[in-house]
């Protein structure tokens, strides 16, 4: 087995375990590959470093044989793989979000408002707002949740 480090043309970086090169690229060439967090296609190899087990003179065992990972090595492992498990979770709730809301674009403020205040029916939006308007929005009551990113489609996000 071999592991690469992934990452797709939106900066999400992750790794993929393949049983050689070709494979990956079969896999790739093929479509089978999808960025974890935002579900894109476009994942591309990215450089990497050896993974070197040493002992803690530096010097490789003479017996062939690696040495264990260190305890503080193995949390930092686990917890890299906590946070990408929890940044996958939120994405993929957030394009379920998305999935069952209407996009409003630049008429999110004034669609927010009028549904504030039953001027239309109730429903989930999202759409744009300025800075501005976002904090309009919130100083007026109005439950809004800004987002660190640009969704630019109803399944893209970036």
């Amino acid at each position: 087995m071999i592991v690469f480090n992934l990452g797709c043309e939106f900066g999400h970086r992750f790794e993929g375990w393949f049983g050689s090169a070709e494979d990956f690229d079969r896999q790739r060439e093929r479509g089978m590959l999808e960025c974890p967090v935002c579900g894109v296609k476009a994942v591309a190899r990215l450089p990497s470093a050896p993974r070197l087990n040493l002992v803690t003179t530096g010097m490789a065992e003479p017996s062939g044989e690696t040495s264990s990972p260190t305890p503080a090595a193995n949390e930092e492992s686990a917890s890299r793989a906590r946070m990408l498990a929890a940044q996958i979770a939120f994405y993929q709730h957030l394009r379920q979000m998305l999935e069952r809301s209407d996009d409003v674009g630049e008429r999110f403020a004034e669609e927010a408002r009028r549904i504030h205040y039953k001027e239309t029916p109730e429903r989930q939006i999202h759409g744009v707002a300025t800075r501005e308007e976002t904090a309009e929005l919130l100083e007026e009551g109005v439950a809004v949740m800004p987002l660190p990113f640009i969704v630019k489609r109803k399944n893209e996000l970036n």
